[in-house]
């Protein structure tokens, strides 16, 4: 469509924040990147090592050197740059159960460090939902907890490590997605909680994230009609102009969930979505997915354009938007000489933040702590149950296991190549490990009658799958001496010794196998 006026279309593109495919920028992105599109977002797909990573960026950067580049690296089960192996840290939920304030702001410094080595301005997290209801499909153990005073100081630590390494934390899902049964990836959720419940269960981790300086929030795409039964939070500015910013006084970058999801798609087309977002108060619009020529974001551009000539976009909020969006880009260009420093504190000293190494671990961890510092967090979450008497010993594996992971589908949100990691902790700890994966297509099991050989089950979310729970009974009833390992939110425990992760990351399955085979 014609533009009247090139500022207006400039200030359109700043606001969108979409993904792309490749691993190298392709020249659609390049071409908008250079007329002023103020974000892209890094997805596992764009990402295939430390060095390519780093190449990627500085492409994106050369273009456009105020680009909000963002990620979701909130560790644990969603990671973008660790998808491959499984993170290097345990993740939200583990954290929580910990709830060690100190060790939650040096993990999260550790990921701003990684985020920073690779210039990314924007980490999509931490997530502050309170997980109120155990059967959520989406939040679960990315959450901290259901407890809103813990995922508060969590949140509060989390926030001040990540940005201690100067990358930009966000808040999410404003309102607060812990309260539902549906996932947004898929269908619009409501939060039938009323007014009083939602001031005191889930608001209050927005509060403490917005007095620890978070300089993004992200809204979700959610019904609460305690707040306004019309509209869900991304389309209400009675959500996200009323409440968050005249009543709780936040004064950052305002960033949607991805539009194309089904909560929101379902209802708009998705130049509509934009204009309503942004007439609502959203800042920047994150789109997961763009055509692999760039039409799709040239069409959200000119949306905004004609909403803006239409009268139903004033210039002026779309002017502010894309000025809260400059904003946080100016935030990480301030914070370049802290990252700097930082670096070099790390490379000089990198022992210099390591955790004391528990007994029989060597010492400190040569490599600055990182590496220790996450199994270390990983231990600290780990809830080990041993049928008939809770003070045994644990029983030291001596022979290759049968590891049978009983997966689940995992939901949108968590890259479905990250792994649990349980088979390659236990093949490094014991060659000669097996694994057998159960989908809930077969949903059999594999021959466990060979009693010599030890028998350990590895379930995600047990209670909210029935099949899955069915399954881990048949196991146990033929090996009482099974070993059952679940990564996700657990239910009562089952078989011969149950050890709870709370996470599904590599450093999570590896301190459960270091414990059954005695190196602890």
């Amino acid at each position: 469509m014609p533009h009247h006026s090139p500022t207006l279309a400039r200030l359109a593109m700043t606001v969108l924040q979409p993904g792309f495919d490749g691993t190298a920028p392709p020249d659609w992105l390049r071409r908008a990147l250079s007329e002023g599109l103020g974000g892209a977002v890094l997805f596992a797909r764009n990402l295939a090592g430390p060095a390519q990573t780093a190449e990627l960026v500085a492409g994106l950067r050369r273009e456009n050197p105020a680009v909000v580049v963002a990620v979701d690296e909130e560790g644990g089960a969603v990671t973008r740059l660790e998808a491959r192996t499984g993170s290097s840290w345990p993740g939200n939920r583990a954290l929580g159960v910990a709830d060690d304030a100190e060790r939650t702001e040096r993990v999260a410094r550790e990921i701003g460090r990684l985020l920073a080595s690779a210039d990314i301005t924007l980490d999509y997290a931490p997530v502050v939902d309170v997980n109120a209801n155990p059967a959520n499909p989406v939040i679960g153990i990315r959450s901290f907890g259901p407890d809103p005073e813990l995922v508060s100081r969590q949140t509060t630590a989390w926030i001040t490590g990540l940005q201690g390494a100067g990358v930009a934390a966000c808040a999410k899902h404003f309102p607060g997605h812990g309260d539902t049964v549906t996932d947004s990836h898929h269908a619009l959720p409501t939060v039938h909680a009323d007014l009083e419940l939602l001031q005191e269960r889930d608001l209050p981790p927005f509060r403490a994230a917005v007095k620890a300086g978070v300089q993004a929030v992200m809204c979700g795409h959610l019904l609460v009609p305690a707040l306004d039964p019309g509209n869900p939070a991304t389309l209400s500015r009675r959500i996200l102009t009323g409440l968050l910013r005249e009543e709780m006084g936040f004064g950052g970058m305002l960033v949607t969930d991805a539009i194309e999801m089904g909560a929101v798609a379902a209802l708009h087309p998705p130049g509509e979505i934009a204009v309503r977002a942004l007439a609502a108060g959203v800042d920047a619009i994150c789109v997961g997915v763009s055509s692999p020529g760039g039409e799709s974001v040239y069409a959200l551009r000119d949306a905004i354009v004609r909403a803006v000539h239409d009268g139903r976009l004033p210039e002026e909020r779309l002017a502010e938007a894309a000025g809260r969006v400059l904003a946080l880009a100016g935030w990480y260009a301030e914070n370049a000489a802290a990252r700097a420093r930082d670096t070099e504190r790390t490379r000089e000293a990198p022992d210099a933040e390591a955790p004391e190494a528990p007994e029989g671990r060597g010492g400190r961890d040569p490599r600055g702590g990182g590496e220790e510092l996450g199994l270390q967090a990983a231990r600290a979450a780990m809830r080990v149950t041993v049928a008939g008497d809770r003070t045994a010993p644990p029983p030291v594996l001596s022979r290759p296991p049968l590891v049978v992971d009983i997966a689940p589908r995992l939901n949108l949100a968590i890259d479905p190549s990250t792994p649990t990691g349980l088979v390659g902790a236990m093949t490094e700890l014991l060659p000669g490990t097996t694994g057998h994966t159960v989908a809930a297509e077969t949903a059999d099991l594999p021959d466990l009658s060979d009693h010599r050989r030890p028998l350990v089950l590895v379930a995600h979310d047990a209670p909210r799958h029935a099949w899955v729970r069915d399954l881990l009974a048949r196991a146990v009833g033929l090996r009482p001496d099974a070993i059952v390992i679940e990564t996700g939110l657990p239910g009562e425990p089952t078989g011969a010794v149950h050890i709870a992760t709370h996470g599904i990351s590599r450093v999570s399955a590896r301190a459960a196998a270091l414990w059954l085979t005695g190196g602890q």
